[in-house]
């Protein structure tokens, strides 16, 4: 197949750029995906006083499932849409759609008008996530992308760590519907900021929107992300109503491939699977990273604030030994790559250092010490920062302009289905363990008591629930360091293609073999 960096018939040439003017351009579009990242965490510190004041405890589970699938749902929809009509454009709607979801997410009166306007805002975020890295991609070539990569980095650390902090401290000195009003503000700075510094060529498509391919892909990531959600929590993993679920999935997928077969213009051309082994290679580091990054930023802090006694309202903070070296390692792989143009060496040390990291992390047990954990911590931040970023770009530089929407739509795809099974395995694994090794006299009524109720069990009681959460995530770690050892035969099999610069094709395997000899990528 032949493949070019050139846009579509008809659309113009990208504008020349400075990096001033980029990461002028690129602030705005990241203060979006962080208003999308916060929100997705900052939800969590919030419930206790929503439900206090709305009522409905028995649907809490759907404030956050209505809007993962919606994003998840949308992701693809948002990115073609991207392709055919203009990125900027898109990505601003989705910004609006975003903004809307959470004025009426906070003026809720009812525990349902709660969940379908949080469906709302996951139809906008899924619009952010798609078109962030997208127009990323539209601003700045592979070559060059590597500058850029820390603040991408930084931005995805401070969502991580940031989301439990802002809602603990604006729900108790605001109140809740601050947690999602505060979007507002910072939303419209966003719509303005991009408006104004975001320089892209318009353009407008000739052709039918597949709106068959639209309903199959739907209701797939609807099925799988239902799956992943409510498998070992809501439902048992052999329960008729999760082999459903993936049986539709199945079913959906085979469906789905069949009809962006013959499609006229495919919702998510194959091409971009097939063109390149690497695109289809990045997208399972990419799932793969998705499981490590949510395993570890929901099951650490569960360990370190139970078995080792860390103040709960100091959550994100326990996150920074794990955050801070994904931004220095995401600075410093970009920085060599743009210099290089060599990057391959990036995501297998990157599964390795996660892999190691997380195996020592499967060692921890009750006499574990913090500094030890955190050393840990540091090793898998060290490898998810070199792997992340950089497998982003190896997935966008191995197909061509005119689908860069869709590609980077994929790729938030895969890294929000990754985080789902992580979460669902993980919380499988966590409760098993528990169960089976808790005593009697640790069961509170739920699998992660507080430290006052901890501190209200006999002695024995309180040792034997500690032991049992320790197990528990010594299981979630091994899994995960299992699937990172797994994802190092993927990098080692990834092509060095060389590097897009502002107007270079996508080289072909054939091209690759014989410059990947050369001291120097061009």
């Amino acid at each position: 197949m032949s493949v070019s960096d050139a846009p579509p018939s008809g659309s113009p040439a990208p504008p020349e750029t400075t990096p001033k003017s980029v990461r002028l351009a690129l602030l705005g579009v990241l203060l979006a995906m962080l208003l999308s990242m916060l929100d997705s965490t900052i939800v969590g510190t919030a419930m206790p006083t929503v439900v206090g004041d709305l009522g409905g405890l028995e649907h809490i589970s759907w404030v956050v499932t209505a809007y993962t699938l919606a994003t998840a749902a949308s992701t693809p929809v948002w990115g073609k849409f991207g392709d055919l009509y203009g990125r900027k454009h898109m990505y601003l709607i989705a910004v609006v759609v975003f903004v809307l979801g959470s004025a009426l997410t906070g003026a809720a009166h009812s525990m349902t008008q709660l969940i379908a306007f949080r469906a709302l805002q996951g139809l906008g975020a899924g619009g952010i996530g798609a078109g962030a890295f997208a127009l990323i991609a539209s601003l700045a070539p592979p070559r060059e992308r590597g500058r850029y990569q820390g603040m991408t980095a930084s931005i995805m650390a401070i969502g991580t760590i940031g989301g439990p902090l802002l809602g603990g401290f604006v729900t108790g000195h605001l109140g809740w519907r601050w947690a999602f009003f505060i979007n507002l503000p910072l939303g419209i700075l966003t719509l303005v900021w991009c408006q104004l510094m975001l320089r892209l060529p318009a353009t407008r498509a000739r052709a039918r929107i597949d709106w068959p391919g639209i309903t199959l892909m739907t209701a797939t990531v609807c099925a799988l992300t239902l799956a992943a959600t409510w498998a070992g929590s809501t439902y048992p993993w052999a329960s008729w109503q999760i082999l459903g679920l993936f049986a539709l999935a199945a079913v959906g997928v085979a469906a789905f491939v069949a009809r962006q077969r013959r499609a006229a213009e495919p919702l998510m051309p194959l091409r971009i699977f097939t063109g390149h082994r690497n695109f289809a290679l990045a997208s399972s580091l990419i799932l793969v990273g998705g499981v490590v990054m949510f395993g570890c930023s929901l099951y650490l802090p569960l360990y370190q604030q139970t078995v080792q006694g860390v103040s709960a309202s100091r959550s994100g903070l326990l996150l920074l030994p794990l955050m801070i070296p994904v931004v220095i390692m995401s600075q410093v792989g970009g920085k060599v790559m743009s210099a290089t143009g060599r990057y391959k060496i990036f995501p297998m040390v990157g599964t390795v250092c996660m892999a190691v990291g997380l195996f020592l992390l499967a060692t921890m047990d009750t006499t574990t010490s913090r500094t030890a954990t955190g050393c840990f911590m540091a090793l898998v931040g060290m490898g998810m920062g070199c792997q992340m970023q950089m497998v982003t770009t190896i997935a966008q530089n191995s197909v061509e302009m005119r689908d860069m929407g869709a590609a980077s739509a994929s790729v938030t795809l895969f890294r929000t289905i990754g985080g789902s099974l992580g979460v669902a395995v993980f919380g499988s694994l966590f409760t098993s363990a528990v169960q089976g090794h808790a005593p009697a006299g640790a069961e509170t009524g739920e699998a992660r008591p507080d430290a006052a109720a901890l501190a209200r069990l006999p002695r024995s009681a309180r040792d034997g629930y500690l032991h049992a959460v320790a197990t528990g995530t010594q299981q979630i770690f091994l899994t995960a360091a299992v699937v990172c050892t797994v994802a190092f035969v993927a990098a080692l099999c990834v092509q060095e293609v060389p590097l897009r610069g502002r107007s270079g094709p996508v080289a072909q395997p054939h091209q690759a073999e014989e410059e990947a000899a050369s001291p120097a990528a061009p």
